[in-house]
């Protein structure tokens, strides 16, 4: 199978996919140059092919995850993927659940972000844009991440919507409270503004969550998110994601995204109000 034109994907997240040859093909690395913005997290990422298409991985946190969510250069490695040609972005994000139902070890798709970052982040590439963000995550992405979850057997939920903290530290008993109070699912520290950046860059934009755990609010202590729940998690999840992404890349490798790309462009172009 090869891929249409113009599709090329950026996957952001610690997903191990560079790490398996059997995922991803012709495995190369990659030097980012510096951006106007600064460098990205990683400045060697791994390019490869998943069903003929070209598929970049970037590690968010660096190779060495030493790099806190504050930190994140997220202008510059979402301004790396799209000087390499990605039309595609798909991240991977490790959350914390404010519901029972989804239960730790499960996956979501992340549909709507309450941002409570608190303004340490640089969240545009310009002087003012005014980047619509009523659908932040791209609908029919978001659709292949939940189809490829379910065809593997994996539970998932989808339509989520995660609350962006500004960390490091996790969630006090009362914070977490209050945004299980606002209907929020989820709890994170890497949504924003990352998916503002990717809808600024004209790029296709899904989050596939990985729940480790129920954040502090839940009757099971056992279940409170520490980094050592964190890291146990993630081994399971890690698969979990790898597995998903790679139908995913497959069934996107067969459509047609001219028109989704132009959208696209069009709606970043049009939201600049001073560059």
């Amino acid at each position: 199978m090869t891929s249409l034109p113009h599709c090329k994907i950026g996957i952001i997240g610690g997903t191990g996919l560079d790490r398996d040859p059997n995922l991803l093909k012709s495995q190369k690395e990659v030097t980012l140059p510096t951006t106007p913005f600064g460098d990205p997290s990683d400045k060697v990422i791994i390019e490869g092919v998943i069903s003929g298409v070209t598929v970049y991985v970037m590690g968010r946190h660096g190779k060495k995850h030493d790099v806190n969510p504050s930190n994140v250069n997220y202008r510059a490695n979402i301004w790396s993927l799209k000087e390499l040609g990605c039309t595609h972005i798909l991240v991977t994000n490790a959350v914390g659940s404010l519901r029972e139902d989804f239960a730790p070890g499960h996956l979501a798709i992340i549909d709507q972000y309450v941002d409570r970052t608190a303004g340490k982040r640089a969240n545009t590439f310009y002087t003012v844009s005014h980047i619509p963000q009523g659908k932040p995550f791209y609908p029919k992405l978001q659709e292949l991440l939940e189809a490829s979850a379910r065809k593997l057997g994996l539970p998932v939920h989808p339509k989520a919507t995660i609350v962006a903290i500004e960390g490091p530290r996790y969630s006090t008993l009362a914070e977490s409270k209050l945004y299980q109070s606002w209907g929020c699912h989820l709890v994170g520290m890497t949504t924003c503004p990352e998916a503002q950046l990717a809808a600024e860059a004209g790029l296709m934009y899904a989050s596939l969550a990985l729940v480790t755990d129920y954040d502090v609010w839940h009757d099971s202590e056992e279940e409170h998110v520490t980094v050592e729940l964190v890291d146990k998690r993630m081994k399971d999840l890690g698969e979990k994601a790898r597995a998903v992404l790679a139908d995913t890349i497959t069934q996107m490798a067969s459509i047609d995204w001219s028109k989704d790309i132009d959208k696209m462009k069009k709606q970043a172009a049009g939201a600049i109000m001073t560059p």
